[in-house]
């Protein structure tokens, strides 16, 4: 009899259907199992924020998760980001803004604005702050990364408008 289980998952679109032990967490899967190396693993206590991840559209801390708990869902990570060598719009206004420093929490922190501005896009300051409570960092005092969120928001409303009045 197999101790293991059966995960199916898709990961930035891509579909994964491994065999894992029951108890080897989301980040391990992602990190070993199918060599996503961008989903940080930091204090694996779910404080800190680095290992945050998108599972259906919902911030999660894949140090937190069994990936057999997860399975069947669509799990996005920071290399689901962009597609080729451009950047996603709040990776490119982190990018402006040099809103990271040695780059440990930008994955799990530009996992938690995505999730932020897809449901709020035009957050308030105090808005931004309370969105990355969770997420620590320890090189930025965040002064930039709240300026990025907010260039990031006015892009994305700037896209949305642009497209609406070319379409009608």
């Amino acid at each position: 009899m197999s101790d293991k289980m059966t995960v199916d998952l898709k990961v930035n679109g891509r579909r994964y259907v491994e065999m894992v032990e029951p108890r080897r967490l989301l980040a391990d899967f992602l990190r070993h199992t199918i060599g996503l190396k961008g989903t940080h693993i930091g204090c694996e206590h779910g404080v800190c924020g680095v290992c945050t991840v998108l599972v259906d559209g919902q911030t999660a801390r894949s140090c937190l998760l069994f990936a057999v708990d997860v399975s069947g869902c669509e799990i996005t990570t920071i290399e689901g980001f962009s597609h080729g060598s451009e950047l996603d719009v709040v990776q490119e206004a982190f990018r402006q803004h040099h809103a990271l420093q040695c780059g440990f929490c930008t994955p799990g922190v530009l996992m938690t604005v995505r999730e932020l501005l897809s449901a709020n896009d035009n957050p308030t300051v105090d808005e931004i702050k309370h969105a990355l409570a969770n997420n620590l960092c320890r090189c930025t005092g965040y002064i930039n990364i709240v300026k990025a969120v907010e260039t990031a928001a006015a892009e994305m409303r700037r896209a949305k408008t642009g497209a609406a009045g070319v379409a009608s």
